[in-house]
């Protein structure tokens, strides 16, 4: 009887959760979003920006926004690490690729990344946000400039949801309104992409 009865109270109080990768070229500020994140939506203070390192391999987390638990996954962006990105492609709800506004010279080199991850097909139908990051300094790129870039990108991902929102990870400017998008999405896209219970 106890069995039966700690399996129907752990049925009933499992909760859904979806997985969250975040994306992008390495220095894009991909890690210091997910402190940021992990700051303002869970109990974990996130590292203060000085005393973050580039991520060689991955950061995980995890973040409560309105009742929706997210399992956060921030990949390593350096050349040799991208060709791993796609092992976590079929577990992901949705990516967030950002993009490092004042890096001029590899904007061609990340456009070409994300052309990538949405040509996968273990990702097809997955929202995808994309942050215009560092939005704070003065060398950077127009959120408009940068839709410009991306524009062929866009004709590929007519069909789901996505969005480019511009964000400073650094001071947070953005982070409310993209966690917000990216929350409204997961859940709305919950029937072809259901969340794992835990």
């Amino acid at each position: 009887m106890y069995h039966l009865a700690r399996s129907l109270y752990a049925n009933f109080t499992r909760k859904e959760e979806y997985a969250v990768l975040i994306l992008g070229l390495d220095n894009a500020g991909k890690t210091t979003l997910l402190e940021r994140l992990k700051t303002e939506y869970s109990n974990t203070k996130g590292l203060a920006p000085d005393k973050i390192a580039p991520t060689v391999g991955q950061n995980v987390a995890h973040i409560t926004k309105n009742g929706v638990m997210l399992k956060i996954w921030d990949l390593g962006g350096q050349e040799a690490l991208r060709t791993l990105w796609e092992s976590y492609y079929t577990e992901a709800h949705a990516v967030v690729f950002v993009v490092d506004s004042t890096d001029r010279t590899r904007i061609e080199q990340c456009r070409d990344a994300l052309d990538k991850i949405v040509s996968s097909e273990s990702i097809e139908g997955t929202p995808i946000l994309m942050l215009a990051n560092k939005q704070d300094q003065e060398d950077r790129l127009e959120v408009e400039d940068i839709k410009e870039i991306f524009n062929k990108i866009a004709e590929k991902m007519s069909a789901r949801d996505s969005r480019v929102l511009p964000i400073s990870a650094l001071d947070g400017t953005g982070v409310e309104d993209a966690t917000e998008w990216l929350v409204s999405r997961l859940v709305r896209n919950k029937q072809q992409r259901p969340p794992k219970l835990r």
